[in-house]
């Protein structure tokens, strides 16, 4: 029975040090794309444009114009490295370098097929076990021995990760999508406060995963048809989680390891501009945490819907806050959705949370394989 409990324990220890790896790793990919979003769009609202990331802004006749949307693309490549890095990485952690490039293929995958940071944390994993697996299994003569860590784990391990992720986990969240907006959009009809609550606990859940695309689009889509309350309540919704945990940071910063104090800094910004994913590296620090964030965020939604607050852009930043119609109700609903998740979030960050390793943590046998 102790024996179990230790395996138990020290898989448990081998996914949380793989898991904050990961998170390590793709810190400067989310704060290099933070900054030079946050750059472009402060800026850019000097000018009145509340949409720098728009292709039309490429071609203004203003330079500064130009070169602030030049500024958001820069900052939205540095943040498409985000999934594949963290699931690198993660599998890096748990099978040293052969497992480098399946993680971040799959997490590269997961991001293309739209399963966001639970796609890509389920291809980091994916990657490390399965290189982990080959790795243990595969035997070869000596002469042949060094083509195992570079040709014949790396190939199949990327092969056997994108089957899964492309047949086995792409193709249930691709239909879960669709579901999710035929719902909405029969939802419709209802109570504007239920609607606004589940619009902003969906958009609150995965940050920018097909559950969250599901609730944009449709409150995009009603909105096209003159239907305000869903897009109100899913761009009150998409900051509030970055807000709340760096603000959760930056009261509480000995609470979080330290990678996520830096985290929390991004996740400030990232909020105040409008981009979710700040929140990212905390939810895959900590899986839990997505209960908190569901909750804020679908309180801070219902309560802006509920008391008349009217955003009829689809802009979720700080600079498109003023042209809301009921702007101060709009605004006191993200920090009491904000509050909720800085307070929630001290239920599983307590101190004793383990710091992101300085180098990737490897339970994976060496890659000297015997005849």
């Amino acid at each position: 029975m102790s024996k179990f409990k230790s395996e138990k324990k020290s898989i448990g220890i081998e996914l949380k040090n793989a898991i904050m790896t990961g998170v390590s790793y793709m810190l400067p990919f989310i704060i290099a794309g933070a900054v030079l979003m946050g750059i472009a769009r402060i800026g850019a609202s000097m000018y009145g444009i509340d949409n720098i990331w728009d292709a039309a802004h490429g071609e203004s006749a203003n330079t500064f114009v130009r070169l602030f949307h030049d500024f958001d693309g820069f900052g939205g490549l540095a943040l498409s490295f985000m999934l594949p890095v963290v699931a690198g990485y993660i599998a890096f952690a748990i099978a040293n370098r052969p497992a480098l490039a399946p993680g971040m293929i799959g997490g590269l995958l997961a991001s293309n097929l739209g399963t966001g940071f639970l796609g890509a944390l389920v291809a980091g994993l994916l990657a490390g076990y399965i290189v982990k697996y080959l790795a243990a299994k595969i035997k070869l003569p000596k002469a042949l021995a060094s083509a195992g860590p570079i040709f014949l784990i790396p190939v199949g391990g990327t092969l056997l990760v994108c089957v899964i992720m492309m047949y086995l986990v792409g193709g249930p969240l691709s239909s879960l999508n669709s579901g999710l907006e035929n719902w909405l959009l029969a939802m419709s009809g209802t109570n504007k406060i239920v609607l606004a609550a589940v619009i902003g606990g969906m958009v609150g859940f995965d940050l920018g995963g097909p559950v969250n695309k599901a609730a944009v689009t449709t409150a995009m889509a009603l909105l096209a048809s003159g239907i305000y309350d869903p897009n109100t309540a899913a761009q009150v919704a998409i900051i509030i989680p970055p807000i709340g945990l760096g603000i959760a940071t930056l009261i509480w910063k000995n609470r979080f390891p330290e990678s996520l104090q830096e985290a929390g800094k991004a996740s400030t910004l990232m909020g105040f501009i409008g981009v979710s994913e700040g929140a990212i590296p905390f939810a895959i620090a900590n899986p839990k945490v997505i209960i908190v964030n569901v909750i804020g965020s679908a309180t801070g939604a219902a309560m802006a819907v509920g008391l008349g607050a009217v955003n009829k852009a689809p802009i979720s930043g700080f600079y498109g806050w003023l042209a809301v119609d009921g702007w101060f109700v709009y605004v006191i609903s993200i920090a009491v959705g904000s509050a909720i998740i800085a307070l929630g979030s001290l239920l599983f960050f307590t101190g004793e949370a383990i710091k992101a390793p300085e180098k990737p943590v490897s339970a994976a046998p060496k890659f000297a394989l015997k005849r």
